[in-house]
């Protein structure tokens, strides 16, 4: 490919064992944070996210800006890949969902809860993709 110096292209992305990670949306006893609620990725790498939600309320994983700056994979949730754009994810109480994607363009993204008062009581977050 002419004009693209980068390895990263060079290898086909998809086919990586993906890397985990894990966040929770709430905890146990209905406190509204995100745990861990800093996240970092790497570019061209392959993770699978594990995102569960082990509160009685349910939560939105929403980071817009994040979501545009990956490509998905899929989404892997009871038995049903979904594949295409994910722009937030609705958790309900004891749900979880696995998310594979490759990072691709650096910055700093919010992520948010965006059930009204949950941002405000702390349910806020920051990922963060690398080189």
């Amino acid at each position: 490919m002419i004009g693209i110096p980068h390895p990263v292209w060079a290898r086909d992305l998809s086919r990586q064992t993906p890397q985990e990670k894990v966040i929770e949306l709430g905890t146990a006893d209905n406190q509204l944070v995100f745990v861990p609620k800093e996240l970092s990725f790497r570019n061209g790498s392959l993770y699978r996210l594990r995102l569960s939600n082990p509160s009685q309320l349910k939560h939105y994983f929403s980071a817009k800006d994040f979501a545009d700056a990956v490509w998905t994979r899929k989404l892997d949730v009871a038995g049903v890949e979904i594949k295409g754009q994910i722009r937030e994810l609705e958790l309900k109480p004891g749900a979880s969902v696995e998310w594979q994607f490759i990072p691709l363009k650096s910055g700093v993204y919010a992520l948010v809860c965006t059930i009204p008062g949950h941002a405000e009581a702390g349910m806020v977050g920051q990922i963060t993709i690398g080189d």
